[in-house]
């Protein structure tokens, strides 16, 4: 049954309903959101609190690469290192503004304590306060860097992800991690990538040989004579070396030792840097690797190491002369020597070559010196080299390989939804088969996508979309949650080719809670109101009012834009299932009483995230609902089916307001409900 009511009766209905029960939404956020962050210096009584068991705390900048403070005890022991994730990693959160929580690594490599300083993120918008987020940062206390991922998985109170906030606070995670592995890494709190000084094996020379720790390069008298066929002194031709060149990298127990001896090798790796490593080169035959030269220049003219296009010279300071080798099997070498490499700029674990460059005067006085380049490749072997600790790989990996089977699923329903649009019309010549569909599928959305997989799109998301397009875009943010971004990936298709309709009418949780409880509420014998088309064309105002102020506000204030995005009841009745404060359910329960009157009521009117999706579904390039010349000059039925009001008097379809549920094809194609087709029956039927 159907009530058509004044206009002015059911725009002052409409208002009670609006005013009455959308009050001020509960704001819990005390921490203001900052668009430009100045990074918190940490002050003695939150040094106390990252580093417990400490007093007396004194906390020194440390500028650099990896900025950040250097916190000491009252006798200057090393308490541990503070970091800010804004300052390492450029932490942004969902909603698109900076983030920063201060890390603490203690001496042994663990995290000793985090804390929240600055957030915007939506999650707090869901009842969760700030108590709560407060103590799932610290819960990252204990997490021993040296293998974090081991350490949270055999840590029973170790954080995980805020259920229904997985977005947010997966963010949160992935930049406490990052942030406090690049932190001990810089300070040396655990052992990053380089050379394995702790193994010792004993091994012959040809072992080393065949395995590569120790290279050479033999040029006979015969090969080195071609270039310098013109010189003043030529090389006599010959089988003898004129260069036999063999090196290694000292640093390895295995391969230093087993050159040097253990005495010399402890004398040689005891003089070493921080950040240098010891190579070895020794020659023999009529070339030599060192000259005489380097004694007043101070720098090296025969040997040079090169590396990724790079080339590096070896200085006089920074040689030491060997007298003897102790490794059994080695020829008689005529130069031995010990350089020191800083690892600042050379890479003694990436692959390097070793460049000799012998030269000898031209015969003829106006020529320039001959020259021959030659050279060994080298690259330490990996059992010496030391892996970094590993990486947590990004949070959004980990949930993709966990949800399989919901991602599947997800996708799946989308695939079906997809077949169904392409091959609509043979379903909507089964009107029977075409309804029973719809409530099933709008089931399947409420039920499994909305309640269990928590598949529900928000206006909050288009506004963080939007921010980040303007604050820095970061794909990872938004592959966190696989279910959203697979929905809006479907979105952003169905928009092209369908319009809005293909969430709004089919995939929306809270959408197919209001149909069903209609479906209900009509097969009860509950009155449905007709909305006067002049009124409701104006009613349309709101929700896109509603949007454009909830997107306008967020470049402002993104906590006042979020209270404001309260207006959608989607978090209260699908995200949190009803748990929470009475003022949201009153809400919820207001908007589903109206949709009981008048089919989809909030999606009508007051949806910031429809009126969102309506605006770029202008931009759709195909046109699926079937009209005839006769649809609202002859005919008005489809108009009066259209359970939302997207059809006007003239019969023409607002793509902007159509929720794409067929009604209007399933009359179309029924020759038995379409006057037209009723009327071509007429005519074709034999006259008796």
């Amino acid at each position: 049954m159907v009530l058509a009511i004044p206009s002015f009766r059911l725009g002052l209905l409409f208002v009670m309903l609006w005013v009455g029960t959308f009050g001020r939404a509960e704001a819990q956020f005390s921490l203001e959101p900052d668009t430009e962050i100045e990074i918190t210096a940490p002050d003695a009584a939150m040094a106390e609190r990252l580093f417990p068991g400490f007093t007396g705390l004194r906390t020194d900048r440390v500028e650099g690469a990896v900025p950040g403070w250097k916190v000491t005890g009252q006798t200057d022991a090393l308490a541990g290192h503070i970091a800010s994730t804004w300052e390492i990693t450029g932490s942004v959160g969902y909603s698109g503004k900076p983030m920063d929580v201060l890390v603490a690594v203690g001496p042994t490599g663990t995290i000793t304590g985090a804390a929240l300083i600055r957030q915007s993120e939506p999650i707090l918008t869901l009842g969760l306060s700030d108590a709560d987020i407060a103590r799932f940062v610290e819960g990252f206390a204990g997490v021993d860097l040296r293998d974090p991922l081991a350490s949270l998985a055999r840590s029973p109170s170790a954080p995980d992800v805020i259920a229904r906030a997985t977005v947010s606070t997966g963010v949160i995670r992935d930049s406490i991690l990052r942030t406090a592995r690049t932190l001990a890494l810089a300070r040396g709190l655990v052992p990053g990538p380089g050379i394995n000084r702790a193994e010792f094996e004993p091994r012959t020379l040809d072992v080393l040989l065949a395995e590569g720790s120790l290279a050479r390069l033999s040029v006979t008298l015969d090969q080195a004579a071609p270039a310098f066929a013109g010189a003043r002194v030529p090389v006599p031709s010959g089988a003898a070396d004129f260069l036999d060149l063999w090196i290694a990298v000292a640093d390895p127990p295995t391969i230093g030792r087993a050159l040097l001896g253990e005495q010399q090798y402890t004398r040689v790796v005891g003089a070493l840097g921080a950040n240098e490593v010891a190579l070895f080169v020794a020659s023999r035959g009529l070339q030599g690797h060192r000259g005489t030269d380097w004694r007043r220049t101070g720098v090296f003219d025969r040997i040079a190491l090169v590396q990724d296009g790079r080339r590096f010279e070896l200085r006089a300071e920074d040689y030491a002369r060997l007298d003897k080798l102790a490794l059994v099997g080695l020829p008689e070498f005529r130069e031995r020597s010990i350089f020191r490499v800083s690892t600042e700029v050379f890479d003694p674990t990436a692959p390097f070559r070793v460049e000799i460059t012998a030269s000898r005067s031209a015969a003829a006085p106006d020529q320039a010196d001959l020259v021959l380049t030659t050279g060994v490749d080298y690259a330490l072997p990996e059992e010496f080299i030391r892996a970094a600790p590993p990486e947590p790989p990004p949070l959004w990996r980990q949930t993709w390989d966990s949800k399989r089977l919901t991602i599947i699923g997800v996708a799946a329903m989308q695939g079906l939804l997809t077949l169904m649009f392409f091959f609509q019309g043979s379903l909507v010549r089964r009107p029977r088969v075409w309804r029973a569909f719809r409530l099933a599928f709008l089931t399947v959305t409420l039920f499994w996508l909305g309640w269990v997989v928590n598949g529900q799109l928000s206006v909050v998301q288009v506004v963080a979309f939007l921010q980040s397009l303007l604050t820095g875009f970061h794909w990872e943010t938004f592959l966190i949650e696989p279910v959203i971004f697979i929905l809006w990936a479907g979105v952003a298709l169905g928009l092209l080719f369908w319009g809005r309709g293909v969430y709004c009418g089919w995939l929306c949780p809270f959408g197919a809670l209001q149909e069903l409880t209609n479906a209900v509420a009509q097969r009860l014998g509950v009155p449905q109101i007709a909305v006067p088309h002049a009124l409701h064309e104006r009613l349309w105002v709101i929700k896109y009012t509603l949007f454009m102020a909830i997107l306008g506000l967020s470049f402002y204030s993104m906590k006042d834009a979020l209270i404001l995005a309260e207006a959608e009841p989607f978090k209260t009745a699908i995200s949190l299932r009803m748990i929470r404060a009475w003022p949201f359910v009153a809400f919820v329960v207001v908007l589903l009483a109206a949709g009981l009157f008048i089919e989809r009521f909030y999606c009508r009117y007051l949806c910031p995230l429809g009126a969102a999706l309506a605006i770029p579904a202008k931009l759709k390039i195909f046109d699926w609902l079937r009209r005839r010349p006769q649809c609202g000059r002859e005919c008005r039925l489809c108009e009066t089916k259209c359970t939302v009001g997207a059809i006007d008097p003239l019969g023409r379809i607002n793509v902007n307001e159509c929720v794409l549920c067929l009604r209007c094809q399933v009359v179309y194609h029924d020759a038995n409900t379409c006057p037209v087709l009723k009327r071509r029956a007429r005519q074709d039927a034999p006259v008796s």
